[in-house]
């Protein structure tokens, strides 16, 4: 078998493995097996890059290259809906519309609660995701949107239109929202609201590979194009679950207003148990002829309409307040309250946010108060009953010291929290943070909990995360619950977490904002811990995607006499302070600056980059004033090409690059790329002029969708 037959058959194998785990729900390989040829792929397409395919599995894992999105104009445009919360109005519209049609059939769907999306494909492959934007325009995340492993880059099958488009909504499960919120709580930032402004967050980030990270989910819902296979939507639908589409099992095809009314009623009871959220049901009308015949107005169909739930909400009575303390020192307030069923479970505590919203909201002890659970993980205070109100009650007061070491409380400009400053001193915040620093994404070292780290604080052997190195097997042998045996195993564990890279050390130091990506991101500019140690905060913002707070939170961090200390004890125990450095080959590109986009027939993105770095060369994400060179591959965006002739940026072919690492070409003028010793317009894969600053569906397309009338959402 050639490579090439080799790697195709990796892929069509893992794209079937991915279909029947994530769309069948029915897995026929283990997870080993699955990751073994997943390496397998991706070792082959490292050694044969002139195999490379956007839409290949590896592609799951996302990319570090920044991602500049694109304005593109929907083909089709992606309307909204009307909403109601009465059944009568449901009722309303049931009515009219058969009375205007005579005759017509329903399909119920779910309304999930995330952030639309509208797939292009073209022969069966990905080729663009773009966002609903103003319904007329939208983003391109396609780079993002690769690496959800429920949407198919490539379709199952042969009888799918050459061109269309699927409509759907990409969501945020709720167990991953849940820890996206603790990790987020940990750094000290401000956790997301719900896990839709989770996902709406999460598709917008320049780094795919975060993307990635953060497991987003989505359910198709709609397609649009000509030549689909049915006039009706229930039937095209369910074709799109043949192709390899997660369609979801909880739509149905009703035909009377009872129909409706019982799927309103099951889909509001099953919302509950569902791993997702959902704020409702839609209806629609199912063949296309009656949907062009019914028409839209200015804003909406007139062929379907969304039935929103109305929060579920629960009266109980506020009995106490405490207050924890995390390991950023924030001080955080949860109501204890007598307990009450809401949603389906026994509620017994509820988050207050911060003292702002108890301020608001004026909560006092023994108020009866409102709780809802609208998307929230931990339920929330919304309001309060004041007609029971007891006589002579007052105002809740907002503890002005650390319920833990009691120190004085502070409000750092621009945020809602109050934090502990007593960092060196205040037990949780220092507990929080040697948990942190054992944590798996961290130094990831085994053998010690949280419960352990506790009692290591309690015995006096551990005061910080320095201390973790200076541990004696035969003292932690002597304490409860641990042993000889346990003791080896976490001086085993210790001894390999001084192999961990530079960027989960960075990550593990506990910066406050300094998440895993924002370390990722420090350790690739700057090197080495040194270099960001010696960075001014301008130098600072200039990475990826650190700004003036973050690299303020730094600048802050090292100023600490306390935290300089551990950082040179960590270094003493042989903590890695460096960054892995490439091979020097030579200086054919010292003090340039690169640009890569697109794909290249010979190197794949990674491999160039690595190149440009060894041969002295500086890779850039994105187009601006400081960059040299943009090399150009085939697919490359418009709008970076514009950017780059309009900011004079020498534009270079694949066989440029080659020439000036081995130092025999120095660059060609702006927009030309020489072939045979000639000079052509830059031009795009297929070989076609490319209007700058336009993609391809921003040109004027003639061509309808089913209804006339747009595809929703």
């Amino acid at each position: 078998m050639t490579p090439k037959e080799k790697i195709d058959a990796l892929r069509e194998k893992l794209n079937e493995y991915n279909r029947r785990y994530y769309i069948e729900n029915d897995p026929v390989v283990s997870d080993s097996q699955f990751d073994a040829m997943l390496h397998e792929l991706q070792e082959l397409e490292r050694r044969y890059p002139e195999y490379d395919d956007v839409n290949s599995p590896t592609q799951r894992v996302g990319s570090d290259v920044t991602n500049r999105f694109e304005a593109v104009r929907h083909r089709y445009p992606m309307m909204s809906l009307a909403n109601t919360y009465s059944l009568e109005e449901l009722r309303e519209f049931y009515d009219r519309v058969t009375k205007e049609t005579g005759e017509a059939e329903f399909v119920c769907e779910l309304k999930f609660d995330g952030t639309a999306i509208s797939l292009t494909y073209e022969a069966g492959r990905l080729v663009r995701a773009v966002t609903r934007g103003d319904g007329a325009m939208g983003d391109d995340v396609t780079a993002n949107v690769r690496t959800i492993r429920s949407i198919p880059l490539v379709l199952a099958g042969e009888d799918y239109p050459a061109y269309f488009e699927m409509r759907g909504e990409i969501y945020m499960p709720r167990a991953v929202f849940a820890a996206l919120n603790r990790e987020k709580e940990e750094i000290g930032e401000q956790p997301f609201a719900n896990p839709r402004n989770a996902a709406a967050g999460t598709l917008k980030l320049q780094n795919s590979s975060v993307v990635a990270s953060r497991r987003l989910e989505c359910f198709l819902y709609a397609m649009a194009g000509e030549g689909l296979p049915y006039e009706s939507h229930w039937e095209n639908l369910n074709k799109a679950r043949e192709w390899g589409f997660r369609i979801s099992d909880h739509m149905r095809l009703c035909r009377t207003w009872e129909e409706i009314d019982a799927f309103i009623g099951d889909a509001d009871r099953l919302r509950q148990g569902l791993p997702y959220d959902t704020d409702g049901a839609v209806v629609k009308v199912d063949r296309y002829d009656l949907q062009r015949r019914l028409g839209a107005t200015a804003k909406a169909p007139r062929w379907a309409v969304a039935y929103k739930f109305k929060a579920e909400q629960a009266l109980t009575r506020l009995v106490s307040v405490e207050f924890s303390v995390g390991r950023t020192g924030a001080v955080t307030p949860v109501a204890n309250l007598e307990p009450v069923q809401l949603a389906g479970t026994t509620v017994k505590r509820a988050s207050l946010h911060n003292a702002d919203q108890i301020a608001l909201l004026d909560i006092r002890i023994d108020d009866m108060v409102y709780v809802e659970k609208g998307g929230e993980i931990i339920p929330k205070i919304t309001g309060v009953e004041e007609a029971t109100r007891r006589p002579g009650s007052r105002s809740f007061e907002f503890v002005t010291h650390c319920p833990q070491c009691g120190a004085e409380l502070v409000r750092y400009e621009g945020e809602a929290a109050w934090y502990c400053p007593n960092g060196s001193g205040c037990p949780p915040q220092i507990i929080g943070r040697i948990v942190h620093f054992i944590s798996r994404k961290a130094m990831d070292i085994e053998g010690i909990g949280e419960e352990t780290v506790a009692l290591f604080y309690e015995e006096g052997m551990v005061r910080d995360v320095a201390d973790l190195y200076d541990l004696k097997p035969e003292r932690m042998a002597a304490l409860p619950r641990l042993g000889e045996k346990s003791a080896a195993n976490i001086m085993q564990s210790l001894a390999r977490s001084l192999e961990v890279p530079f960027a989960r050390v960075l990550y593990a130091l506990g910066i406050r904002f300094v998440g895993e990506a924002t370390a990722r991101n420090l350790a690739a500019h700057f090197g080495s811990l040194d270099a960001v140690m010696a960075a001014s905060e301008e130098e600072l913002a200039q990475a990826e995607e650190v700004g003036g707070k973050v690299a303020g939170s730094i600048r802050e961090y090292f100023a600490d006499p306390v935290n300089l200390c551990i950082v040179e004890r960590l270094r003493a125990a042989g903590v890695r302070f460096e960054a892995d450095a490439c091979e020097q080959l030579s200086d054919s590109l010292a003090g340039v600056s690169i640009v890569i986009s697109g794909t290249f027939l010979r190197h794949g993105r990674e491999e160039l980059k690595a190149l440009i770095e060894s041969h002295g060369g500086r890779n850039l994400a994105a187009i601006s004033k400081n960059v040299d060179y943009l090399l150009a591959g085939a697919n490359m965006g418009p709008a970076k090409l514009a950017k780059a002739t309009k900011l004079g940026v020498r534009i270079i072919s694949e066989e440029d690059f080659e020439r000036m690492i081995a130092g025999t070409d120095a660059g060609h003028p702006i927009g030309t790329s020489p072939v045979g010793g000639e000079e052509t317009p830059a031009v795009d894969a297929a070989g076609r002029d490319h209007p700058v600053g336009v993609k391809e569906s921003e040109q004027d397309h003639r061509a309808t969708d089913p209804t006339g009338q747009g595809v929703l959402f």
